[in-house]
């Protein structure tokens, strides 16, 4: 539907009629980041309207959940959001040791909880480099890159996979940490966290970052509360909430985790956001690996049946994951399968308060507050 306007083309000048342009962007497309659609109505440059449509993705996997057993979900549990598998793979162990009432090896939960702070580093670290990218600015993604290697080769030693880890399993972890690994974990957050400071120095203080940023994409508190909004993004638009310290799973709870907020809720206070967390969570994980080294030996996970049947019951766990809170809600009738598994991803709400933030926005500052929204589009489609 287009609306039909008159304009004045200058003084004294006769009136010209114009109409609204409808512009699809996307589904493939830089700006979007994945397969998304964006439905634009424009009036000249400035947005009058946006509409998200999603599904360009879909695989089904809440529906193949349910015709594999307790271990063959976890292949399906990390590939939505593929910058942070282990994470999505410890919510959903999770919510399974819950029903089967299974406390695993203390080893097993710190050892989770330093992947889970690398894995955080890892998504992290992707959307400071590309984002920049967004607005001219091409040299931070090299910084990040190189960071991320120094990250991924820990993280490949302890479990075999550079994006996909299929290390969680129920009861523990896969395998014990190799020899020696711990000391390499702290060299690499040494290396991550000089890494990220020469990022910081390229485009904390930029002004033409800073130009294209602060103001722009406002997300006001209340709107990100009411849309669900959760992670950095919220956290940017001064919801102070985190689970790791607000609702603990694991052993969150013996630790301090400082939360980075701002209240500015702009894209520069998003970035900003992210770049703070990395060093709390380059703290947690060095945290995490002398809690390990202090450990005496003993198990990483305990012993389940080959053939593993969960009690008939419901749940629903939920983990700070790197883009914001991801929900498992669980149901088993005691068979060998999930009889439901129902996914809250982070980035589904997310993406759905980009309209709020892009009416009356020009179309190039579509580009900039789309990427500062931090999303990945298979965690939208599941």
């Amino acid at each position: 539907m287009t609306t039909e306007r008159t304009v004045a083309i200058g003084s004294g000048a006769a009136e010209l009629a114009t109409e609204d342009m409808v512009l699809n962007i996307g589904p493939q497309h830089p700006a979007t980041h994945g397969v998304l659609r964006l439905r634009l109505t424009l009036d000249g440059e400035r947005i009058t309207e946006v509409e998200p449509i999603v599904g360009y993705m879909h695989r089904g996997a809440e529906k193949l959940f349910e015709v594999r057993d307790y271990r063959q979900i976890l292949v399906l549990a990390n590939r939505h959001d593929w910058l942070s598998a282990f994470a999505n793979e410890l919510g959903v162990v999770l919510a399974v040791e819950r029903l089967l009432d299974i406390e695993v090896p203390v080893r097993a939960v710190w050892t989770r909880m330093l992947l889970a702070e690398l894995n955080r580093v890892l998504n992290h670290l992707m959307f400071l480099g590309s984002y920049p990218i967004e607005l001219g600015a091409i040299t931070p993604i090299f910084y990040a890159f190189r960071e991320r290697e120094a990250l991924q080769q820990v993280m490949e030693e302890a479990t075999g996979g550079r994006m996909h880890y299929m290390f969680n399993r129920v009861g523990g972890l896969r395998d014990d940490l190799p020899a020696g690994w711990l000391d390499r974990v702290r060299r690499a957050v040494a290396e991550v966290r000089a890494g990220t400071a020469q990022i910081e120095n390229l485009i904390r203080g930029n002004e033409i970052f800073h130009a294209r940023t602060r103001g722009v994409g406002v997300l006001a508190a209340s709107v990100a509360a009411q849309y669900g909004v959760s992670g950095p993004i919220a956290r940017a638009s001064g919801l102070d909430f985190d689970l790791r310290r607000d609702e603990p799973y694991l052993a969150y709870d013996e630790l301090d985790v400082p939360v980075v907020t701002r209240t500015a809720g702009d894209c520069l206070a998003r970035f900003e956001c992210l770049l703070d967390q990395v060093g709390v969570s380059l703290n947690l994980a060095e945290t995490c690996a002398d809690r390990l080294a202090a450990l005496p030996p003993g198990p990483i996970s305990v012993r389940t049946p080959k053939n593993l049947k969960v009690p008939e019951g419901h749940t629903y766990a939920w983990t700070e994951n790197p883009l914001g809170v991801n929900g498992y809600y669980l149901v088993s009738r005691g068979e060998r399968t999930p009889w439901r598994l129902k996914l809250r991803s982070a980035s589904f709400n997310n993406i759905q308060v980009a309209p709020d933030l892009m009416r009356g926005a020009l179309v190039a500052d579509m580009i900039a507050i789309l990427g500062s929204m931090f999303f990945v589009v298979g965690d939208i489609d599941k």
